[in-house]
């Protein structure tokens, strides 16, 4: 359901105004390119909507791939942009990120790689669910722990989930085969704790929407490149990039839709039959 602009921008008693963006796919080149599409634009025309339409906000989820060739210039870019807005911003590596240098560079600040934040009502809960080597995602034992550990200690707290990986099948059959490889263990920690209210996800490069168990779970597009979705292989598709607004609400209440940019990037290679 979608927020009103009142709601975006001035929220409701007790509510969090919540900015999920994911694969941005920077580059160390400012000019640097995906599949034809300017990432670097292509992020800068989501984040003037952003701040355009949308602000202010109370905290920002950037859910991985973040910069596309692991480039430490890269993330100081990243991280100095979004310290410069001056609100909490939580990051978790995906699969093309390189996640030694981005455990250094976002330790300390507004921008961290932190396990986890508690914010008015609501938990959040921040899973690395990249493994080095690999696309496909993996939760290592020291993370499903970590939530377990996370949802037991704040009972009281609305918990939202996030990671890289989608944690379940999404009909795309070529990216379902790296997506999390034991997402069962993590829905059983789940299934264990009823203030969970929502698994937000990247990766997948495209909107994705369903309900287990009343937990709503979410895949959101990238600011670039996105996915056709439903296809058997590799399919680039010519909608527009955009990001994920939530609206979460003392009551455990989630309010969420998909905002677009006007129009899809130029360039993009829509015969491209995959990437690195």
């Amino acid at each position: 359901m979608e927020a009103t602009t009142a709601e975006r921008r001035a929220g409701g008693i007790g509510s969090l105004r919540v900015l999920q963006i994911t694969d941005t796919h920077l580059f160390a080149d400012l000019s640097g390119q995906l599949v034809g599409v300017d990432t670097e634009r292509s992020y800068a025309e989501v984040m003037e909507k952003v701040l355009g339409e949308f602000w202010p906000v109370d905290l920002i989820l950037a859910t991985g791939d973040l910069v596309h060739d692991g480039s430490e210039s890269g993330y100081r870019r990243f991280k100095s942009q979004f310290e410069d807005l001056a609100v909490r911003t939580l990051v978790i590596p995906g699969n093309h990120d390189d996640a030694t240098i981005m455990r250094r560079i976002f330790s300390t600040g507004r921008v961290t790689w932190s396990g986890s934040a508690l914010l008015g009502a609501w938990q959040f809960v921040m899973l690395d669910s990249s493994q080095l080597g690999s696309a496909a995602g993996h939760l290592a034992r020291s993370q499903l722990q970590m939530l377990e550990q996370c949802l037991t200690s704040y009972p009281e707290h609305h918990a939202l989930v996030c990671l890289h990986h989608h944690p379940l099948a999404i009909g795309c059959d070529w990216i379902d085969r790296i997506a999390v490889d034991n997402g069962r263990e993590l829905f059983e920690i789940l299934d264990r704790h009823e203030q969970v209210r929502g698994v937000v996800w990247g990766h997948v490069h495209q909107e994705f929407e369903t309900i287990r168990h009343g937990v709503r779970l979410l895949a959101s597009p990238s600011t670039c490149v996105q996915f056709r979705p439903g296809q058997q292989e590799f399919t680039i598709d010519d909608v527009p990039p955009g990001f994920r607004w939530l609206q979460l609400y003392a009551d455990g209440r989630i309010k969420t839709s998909i905002i677009r940019v006007d129009a899809a990037q130029g360039g993009v290679d829509l015969d491209c039959e995959g990437y690195r």
